[in-house]
This record gives structure tokens, C-alpha cells and sequence, in this order.
């Protein structure tokens, strides 16, 4: 019988040992890599090709739900678990919409994480009907908000970037400045396109343009 591939992302060593040493101890479980960065977790999920991922989401270089985006546009196949200090409805929302399968407090005991693992393995969900009528309320709330305004679709760093587009950055421009990997903020940039109805960043620019002059107007 396959073993379920595992790897393990957060900053801290100490902790990504425990938590390898804790999986170790479970059969059918294979710790295939360790990441303590996007970036790293990026290029790791890319090499070791693990069935899940336990993700941290807080990192050095930015934010794990970021990494869970990239990581599960190149590999849905791939389930990711989001560990947390606390139960963040923002970060439960957003890591939900980036793909992840389920969050796990940092507080929880590692039996209960192992179980967490072994459910998303099988194809299952961590959400209770709970948190997910909530996220169905505000997916629902946001398409609502588009209708009137398409800028109220876009997240927090989405108008951060479209502000740099804008302003006639380029990719590489951008991602050095919101320190942020080239790829993520190509995905980014798709994305606010994607939201804003537009094929060019030259209209998203323009239309950025007509808002500010109508507003100083």
C-alpha cells in the first residue's frame, strides 16, 4: 500500500523536526520534504511531489496561503492543510479560497493532526457545514459587492499590485517590491484582470487613470 507523502512548511526548525519525528511514529505516513519559506515551499512541493502539505501561515517571505495558491494551481492534486496560532476568519476565508483543504490550530494534538492528514488524503474536507456556510455567505457577499463595484471583488494586496500596475511597473518591479516571487505576482496580476473583466493590464491602468481623474475632477 502507498505511503500518503507529506511535506512539512514553517520557519521553524524545531518545529518542522517535531512534527517529522510525530508523523514518523504513524504508519502508511512518508515525510518527503521540509520547507521553512514560499519560496522554498514552491520549489519543494515541485520536487518531491507530496500528497499533502502541511503549510504554515505565516513565513519569512510572505504569506503560506500565497504558497498554497501557486502550489495548487500547478498541482491540485495535491491537498494542503494551513497550520495556525488561532482561528482567523480572514485567513480561514482567503486559504479556503486559495485552494487549501482545511486549516489546523497549532494548538491541536499531533493525533489530531495525523487524523487531519489521513482525512484529506482520502479526498475529505476539515471544514464543518459551519465555517463553510460562512465562506458561502461571504463568496456570495463578494459577488454581490462586484456587481456594484468591481474594485470590491479585488483583495487587500490585489489593490496594492493594481496601484503598482498603475503606476507602469513591471512584473519584476512589482514583485520586488511587495517581496513576492515573479510567478506569484503573474498569478496576481491574472487574477485582478480576471476580477476587473479586462485581457490587458494597459486597460486596468487606464480604467485605474478615469477613476482617480473622476474622483479629483
Amino acid at each position: 500500500m502507498a505511503k500518503t507523502r507529506i511535506l512539512l512548511v514553517d520557519d521553524h526548525e524545531v518545529v518542522r523536526e517535531g512534527l517529522r519525528a510525530l508523523l514518523a511514529r504513524r504508519e502508511g505516513f512518508e515525510v518527503v520534504g521540509q520547507a521553512g519559506t514560499v519560496e522554498q515551499a514552491i520549489a519543494e512541493a515541485a520536487r518531491s511531489e507530496p500528497d499533502v502539505i502541511v503549510m504554515d501561515v505565516r513565513l519569512p517571505d510572505g504569506s503560506g496561503i500565497e504558497a498554497c495558491r501557486e502550489i495548487r494551481e500547478t498541482r491540485p492534486e495535491t491537498k494542503v492543510i494551513m497550520l495556525t496560532s488561532y482561528a482567523d476568519d480572514d485567513a480561514v476565508f482567503a486559504s479556503i479560497l486559495a485552494g487549501a483543504a482545511g486549516y489546523v490550530l497549532k494548538q491541536t494534538r499531533g493525533s489530531a493532526l495525523a487524523d487531519a492528514i489521513a482525512a484529506v488524503a482520502r479526498g475529505e474536507s476539515l471544514l464543518d457545514a459551519a465555517v463553510t456556510q460562512k465562506v458561502m455567505e461571504r463568496v456570495r457577499s463578494a459577488s454581490q459587492r462586484k456587481a456594484d463595484d468591481p474594485l470590491d471583488a479585488l483583495t487587500e494586496q490585489e489593490h496594492k499590485i493594481l496601484a503598482l500596475i498603475a503606476e507602469g511597473k513591471t512584473n519584476k518591479e512589482i514583485a520586488a517590491e511587495v517581496y513576492l516571487s515573479d510567478k506569484t505576482v503573474k498569478n496576481y496580476v491574472s487574477n485582478i484582470l480576471s476580477k476587473l473583466n479586462m485581457r490587458r493590464r494597459s486597460e486596468a491602468a487606464a480604467f485605474i487613470a478615469r477613476r482617480e481623474g473622476s474622483g479629483s475632477s
